[in-house]
């Protein structure tokens, strides 16, 4: 009986030192909105995504089912929140389902942060819906969030849980680089962008210009002016979101008159609704580069995509390690150039 006892002791003392040791894993899952994003990202991890199933009632209700123990590991949540609503429900299911289902931590990797232009009250009676979304999602069970491009930095602010905020200036700085343009400015389509712009055009020691907006009403605008000097100048306008491409196509065609050489755009979340494909194609753009943070839904022969897959892989592996992501940042790069 005693030599039983010493032998349970024994192999609960040697699991207990196994656990310490290795740890919690760290799985990946996908949304449904965001797998063809996650599969990349799970693979420039070095791993595969987990097993989970998406299930929807005849009415359309959403049921997630993760079909793989994940009591006591890192669960790292990658949906995008783009229209419709049901991207953000979904991953709000989902954040539940994990704590529920005793996951350790549950971070909602959110490559796209929707509503995120919502940032504040600009007008009478309205909703300041970035600030709900931090809440619902604190609420629902994240622990942490990572994201891409905010529309307002400050919108991290919102949130009562870690934020990591990567910047796509590390997937945009390697591609201004190879094109070798001789003449380089950067140019903010609104004063919003300045700051963007003004950290890019800071790392490549070069000028910035801005297009200075006015809008009667949301997706329309209304005049446009150029502040600074672009004759004989390679553009590159830069922005977080490009939705009807009015303002891009407009800024393009603005810098052209005023003397530019090229125009080309570097925009991080293509929403791209309404004309926004015809817009661009009959545009006076060299090119609209985007990145991969929402899947396209038209086709432009001007539009090229590239994919922040990488950057978010080391995002949650350094998360998951407890490493600092400063290195992910353009003013780590800043520093270190």
């Amino acid at each position: 009986m005693m030599v039983q006892r010493l032998s349970s002791i024994c192999y609960l003392r040697v699991t207990i030192l196994y656990m310490q040791r290795v740890g919690p894993s760290c799985k990946i899952f996908s949304g449904t909105s965001s797998e063809y994003l996650a599969e990349k990202i799970a693979a420039a991890y070095g791993g595969t995504l987990g097993k989970i199933s998406i299930q929807k009632f005849s009415d359309g209700e959403i049921q997630p089912i993760f079909l793989e123990s994940i009591r006591g590991d890192y669960v790292f949540l990658v949906q995008s929140t783009f229209a419709p609503g049901d991207n953000l429900l979904e991953l709000l299911l989902m954040i539940d389902a994990a704590k529920r289902a005793s996951a350790y931590k549950i971070i909602a990797v959110m490559p796209y942060y929707g509503y995120a232009r919502q940032d504040r009250k600009d007008k009478p009676r309205v909703a300041i819906g970035s600030k709900m979304v931090a809440n619902i999602l604190t609420a629902a069970g994240a622990d942490r969030v990572i994201t891409m491009d905010l529309h307002a930095p400050q919108i991290q602010g919102y949130f009562d849980i870690p934020v990591d905020h990567l910047d796509s200036s590390a997937i945009f700085i390697p591609y201004i680089r190879d094109l070798q343009l001789e003449n380089l400015t950067f140019a903010a389509p609104d004063v919003g962008s300045a700051n963007r712009i003004r950290e890019m055009a800071s790392y490549f020691n070069v000028e910035m210009v801005i297009c200075d907006k006015h809008r009667k009403r949301a997706n329309e605008i209304a005049s446009m002016v150029v502040i600074g000097e672009v004759a004989n100048r390679d553009v590159v306008l830069i922005d977080d979101i490009c939705d009807t491409a009015g303002t891009l196509t407009k800024a393009a065609k603005l810098l052209k008159d005023k003397g530019a050489r090229s125009v080309r755009a570097l925009c991080t979340h293509p929403v791209l609704s309404g004309n926004a494909y015809t817009n661009i194609e009959n545009s006076v753009l060299e090119e609209l580069v985007v990145c991969d943070t929402i899947p396209l839904r038209g086709e432009s022969s001007k539009l090229k995509v590239l994919s922040v897959s990488s950057l978010f892989a080391s995002a949650i592996k350094n998360a998951y390690e407890n490493q600092s992501i400063t290195s992910l940042f353009i003013h780590s790069q800043l520093k270190n150039k």
